[in-house]
């Protein structure tokens, strides 16, 4: 007579809560980084460093999209600075034209002598409203036609790639070339207000650091919910079969776009949360430079995890800091360096290093057994 031994149960279901436990995983590490953000930061850190701090949550922002829509999605958004400028730009002219008061148009306009009066395209961000609704959905609009363009001839892969960083050669030059309107190389600078506040108040700027740190953290909760949906397996599926995908039924250019266009839209929010932090938006904070860094950090963390990402983003934004001020001629060349490594020894990030040694050290501890 045969017997059969009843099978183990699985990891998630083990007596005692083992699947209440890897639920409450992320619980736990959402309540360590408010309490890091909004209690150990302010105390620890001077003003200045908070203030530096804010700019660094706004790297993050644009990484936790860029997480969604590289890590999940497998597309290389080499052209996320065209999204963060159009949404910084739309909260600085708002803040321009309040700084400037009514009837008045704002202050480079009247150094260039050009006009007398605010540009019929400027008028409507007069209104904080319509201006904070263009910080998100004026780059979601922008993603969705030029991705529905691109997907749906179905551009993928290195030639994606290429087509965002043209993208964000293009929206640099543009800018540039609107000195009159758009402040030229200068960009937006010189922001005292934002939304009746006074910028130059340290007390206002811990607010601005409060709002950036309790938004970064809602994105981060919402990528994850995304993730980690139906949408999430069908946008992995997406990545690694498309065609597979394609005769069941789904058009993978629709699972694509809504990625891109939820990067996008993250993306302009953290540009418009980076005007008040900093106080200027310029063509050269949304160009091809700008793009890569922001990928850089994402890699170098981890691009299939949100807590990677975001650590490998405020990571790499505070060496550039750093260390540029000591070898200013050659940061440039450790960024590479480090998107390169990232990419061609370290695929998963810093993020997937804990992982390879559990495996080396289970695949030593089968090979021992063996022996």
């Amino acid at each position: 007579m045969t017997t059969t031994t009843p099978l183990a149960p699985k990891a998630g279901r083990l007596p005692g809560g083992r699947r209440r436990f890897t639920a409450a995983r992320p619980a736990a590490g959402f309540v360590a980084a408010a309490l890091v953000l909004f209690a150990v930061a302010p105390l620890a850190l001077s003003d200045f460093r908070l203030g530096l701090l804010a700019k660094y949550l706004c790297t993050a922002i644009v990484a936790v999209g860029i997480c969604l829509a590289w890590g999940r999605g497998g597309l290389l958004t080499l052209g996320q600075g065209v999204f963060f400028g159009l949404g910084g730009y739309a909260m600085a002219m708002h803040l321009k034209i309040a700084d400037a008061g009514p009837g008045h148009v704002p202050d480079f306009m009247q150094l260039y002598g050009t006009a007398t009066e605010l540009p019929w395209w400027w008028r409507p961000f007069a209104n904080p409203v319509f201006a904070i609704a263009a910080t998100v959905l004026l780059p979601m609009a922008v993603a969705a036609i030029l991705g529905s363009f691109i997907f749906r001839r179905r551009v993928k892969g290195a030639y994606f790639a290429i087509l965002s960083q043209a993208l964000a050669a293009a929206f640099a030059i543009w800018l540039v070339g609107q000195q009159a309107t758009t402040g030229g190389t200068n960009g937006l600078t010189d922001i005292q207000g934002f939304f009746g506040y006074d910028l130059n108040d340290p007390v206002n700027q811990r607010m601005v650091y409060f709002v950036i740190a309790a938004v970064l953290l809602l994105l981060i909760a919402l990528a994850r919910q995304l993730m980690h949906s139906r949408y999430g397996e069908l946008l992995v599926a997406v990545r690694d079969s498309e065609e597979r995908v394609r005769f069941l039924g789904y058009d993978p250019a629709n699972v694509k776009l809504v990625a891109y266009v939820v990067a996008a839209g993250m993306a302009g929010l953290a540009g418009a949360l980076f005007v008040p932090a900093v106080g200027i938006i310029s063509p050269a904070l949304v160009g091809i430079v700008p793009s890569i860094e922001l990928v850089i950090g994402a890699a170098v963390g981890g691009r299939a995890s949100l807590t990677g990402a975001v650590l490998g983003a405020i990571g790499v934004a505070w060496a550039r800091t750093a260390l540029s001020e000591e070898f200013p001629a050659a940061w440039t060349y450790f960024q590479g360096l480090l998107f390169i490594v990232a990419l061609a020894f370290l695929p998963g990030g810093l993020a997937s290093l804990a992982a390879i040694v559990k495996r080396r050290r289970r695949n030593q501890g089968l090979s021992g057994d063996t022996a």
